[in-house]
């Protein structure tokens, strides 16, 4: 297999108009244009009819991730904006139980403004459905980019996610170039989400509608949810030469039993993921359950492997032993958490899926169309090789929509 420590970023890169990125989703969800890939050969739909293009017998897998009100803004007494942009804890903690503090949590945050904030705390009084509180937000130290935050509250019963919905503006993409508008709020989430934690929606799964999910389920597709919480690090641009030199950004993933159990069962019958962070976290959790063969091989009992061990770093999926099929994979993982009375999972991972990878798991991606030179390009081609610029060659010239609010694809997995 060959190792992406040596692939040049701007080899995947394609000219992106300004006018081809989506300001705005369409009025229907599943209006969008569907473009299917599959065996070398490109087909244009649209996604309410993606019921056509699934086999009955395939196991859909959703992330429910939800979007939080990430973007604080601040107006200090002398008429200055500072605004927080929430990245992740500050604390070696998951997101979801960073999110269901109470009073006071400490957090990464970028800052926009930073040098018009001194020591003073920020204070502001947020309205709440008529009960008003007070936050107030401390700055404690800068670490490289960011700043650790200590956020503090007076409302006993709301806890940080609640904080957020009150406080905070809706992150949208950088590259949208536009405020947060009222309609955001609901476009900009699935309509399955349910897991406060995210500060960018899983955009794939924004296609979907109630309508299109009966139509599945009438032919026997059958669904299934993980929860990865989508940082920032998902926007972060590529800037070494080599992808050896790319620091690849974390993000926090959550599964339970029943649904390593799903997949188990599923296995060999089409495992199709919607969108990147689906894909990411299930070919996570075969590297997790690779680690634990390989520990217990080495006379390691399950109780003497840490969650810490599990965590799946940028290059493992390229350096660990690849002979393990994914249903021996993921019983590890599973007699792993029984071990530790696990019953929900939660844990890092940095996987980079990008050329050179074979997919463990997954069969198929939907997806919607990335940004020139980004990580997520790298995961495409991962998937269908070089064709990858047959697939965004057609897109442009047949007038789908690009990056967050745009059009999407189905990819079967070329490179077996």
């Amino acid at each position: 297999m060959t190792h992406p420590k040596h692939l040049t970023i701007q080899d995947f890169t394609y000219h992106l108009p300004e006018d081809r990125i989506a300001r705005y989703p369409l009025p229907t969800r599943d209006e969008s244009k569907l473009l299917v890939y599959r065996n070398g050969e490109i087909t244009e739909h649209r996604y309410r009819t993606l019921d056509e293009h699934i086999p009955a017998g395939s196991l859909l897998v959703f992330n429910n991730t939800k979007v939080v009100e990430a973007r604080l803004l601040f107006q200090k007494a002398t008429g200055g904006v500072i605004e927080l942009f929430c990245l992740e804890p500050a604390e070696a903690t998951d997101i979801t139980t960073a999110m269901t503090t109470t009073g006071e949590v400490r957090w990464k945050c970028l800052v926009g403004g930073a040098k018009k904030w001194k020591e003073e705390p920020l204070v502001k009084t947020i309205g709440n459905n008529g009960q008003p509180f007070q936050l107030t937000v401390h700055k404690e130290e800068k670490i490289n980019d960011y700043f650790i935050v200590r956020f503090q509250w007076d409302a006993a019963s709301l806890n940080f996610a609640d904080v957020l919905h009150a406080a905070g503006v809706m992150p949208l993409p950088p590259y949208l170039n536009r405020k947060a508008e009222a309609a955001d709020q609901e476009r900009y989430q699935t309509i399955y989400a349910r897991h406060d934690g995210s500060v960018a929606a899983p955009t794939a799964g924004l296609h979907f509608t109630p309508a299109l999910l009966e139509k599945l389920a009438a032919k026997q597709v059958s669904t299934a949810f993980v929860t990865l919480h989508v940082s920032a690090g998902t926007f972060k641009p590529v800037k070494a030469d080599t992808m050896d030199a790319h620091d690849m950004h974390s993000e926090f993933i959550e599964v339970n039993a029943a649904f390593i159990e799903t997949i188990i069962k599923q296995l060999p019958a089409p495992v199709i993921t919607v969108g990147t962070t689906s894909l990411r976290t299930l070919e996570s959790l075969y590297w997790m359950g690779v680690k634990v063969k390989a520990a217990r091989d080495k006379q390691l009992s399950f109780t003497n492997i840490s969650v810490q061990h599990l965590e799946v770093h940028q290059w493992d999926a390229y350096e660990l032993p690849r002979d393990i099929d994914a249903a021996t994979a993921l019983n590890e993982l599973l007699l792993w958490m029984q071990a530790h009375d696990l019953p929900v999972l939660t844990a890092r991972t940095q996987i980079m899926i990008a050329p050179g990878y074979q997919l463990r798991i997954a069969q198929a991606l939907i997806t919607n169309f990335h940004q020139p030179q980004s990580t997520l390009l790298l995961l495409v081609a991962a998937i269908i090789g070089m064709d990858w610029r047959k697939v965004y060659d057609y897109a442009m010239t047949h007038d789908f929509r690009f990056l967050s609010y745009g059009d999407g694809s189905l990819l079967w997995n070329s490179n077996k």
